[in-house]
């Protein structure tokens, strides 16, 4: 009888349905179980761009000006409203001195002188009968720092500005065919020579010193002899003077070279005026 029943009682729980397993409270439902609401998610993103660093971030994708005069021009450098005015000065100089800009390209020396300018620097070069003659000269400061000063003061309000005159140095090679020698001589222009015309026996250059260089050589001994005329006699200078001149290094040349300094002084001037410009506007 019991076993009957016990198998009965087996038989009656096999077709019985199963009882569902009880739920857990929401408290302790794993994540898995329990996806975060939509709105979380972006408290999350909030939460890690702060611990990342996301404040410092923006700070460095937009900075900020400490000063109200500055202004950007998308190129990252500094810019200000005095550079901005100082762009502006420089349109309005770079107008005038073109307007008062006596060559727009550069005078010719007369006497068959080829011209060569590299920068600042010009060559003069010429040849007669188995010689080759070179002058050279550098436009930098040469104008009389002086020249300036004397004319303002004795400038009245109604003239105009005195123009600028640029007064090189120069130095006069001498090179013969088939000669490792080269004759260089030294010259420049006296304060009190300049300026007084009509004066024909007056040389308005000077001879200052004279040396033999190793021809072909772009660099001078100082090793070799260099006379200075300071202590010369007066008859072997006066035919240094006239050597000089029976090659086109006169008094006529020296004026043509006065005036082709100062226009090329004043291009490289405006020129320069134009690249301060481009730099401080940053293009």
């Amino acid at each position: 009888m019991l076993l009957a029943r016990s198998l009965r009682a087996a038989a009656a729980a096999a077709l019985r349905p199963p009882r569902p397993a009880p739920r857990r409270p929401l408290s302790s439902a794993s994540p898995r179980a329990l996806p975060p609401p939509p709105a979380a998610a972006p408290a999350l993103a909030r939460s890690l761009w702060q611990l990342g660093g996301g404040a410092g971030r923006t700070a460095l994708l937009r900075p900020r000006w400490g000063s109200a005069g500055r202004v950007s021009c998308g190129c990252g450098g500094l810019h200000t409203e005095g550079d901005k005015a100082f762009a502006q000065f420089l349109t309005d100089e770079i107008k005038e001195e073109k307007k008062i800009q006596k060559h727009k390209s550069l005078p010719k020396i007369s006497g068959g002188w080829e011209l060569e300018v590299h920068g600042t620097e010009a060559k003069l070069v010429r040849k007669i009968a188995g010689e080759k003659i070179t002058v050279t000269f550098n436009i930098n400061n040469s104008i009389p720092p002086s020249a300036e000063e004397d004319t303002q003061e004795q400038q009245k309000p109604e003239e105009q500005e005195p123009e600028l005159t640029s007064i090189p140095n120069f130095v006069v090679e001498v090179i013969k065919d088939d000669t490792k020698q080269t004759l260089v001589l030294d010259c420049h222009f006296p304060e009190d020579e300049i300026g007084h015309e009509g004066e024909e026996e007056s040389d308005i250059f000077t001879i200052r010193e004279v040396s033999f260089q190793p021809t072909g050589e772009a660099d001078w001994k100082d090793t070799n002899y260099t006379l200075n005329t300071d202590s010369l006699d007066w008859a072997l200078y006066d035919h240094l003077m006239d050597f000089l001149a029976d090659r086109g290094v006169d008094n006529t040349f020296a004026d043509e070279l006065i005036e082709l300094s100062t226009a090329l002084e004043h291009q490289e001037y405006i020129k320069f005026l134009e690249d301060l410009k481009s730099f401080v506007k940053c293009q």
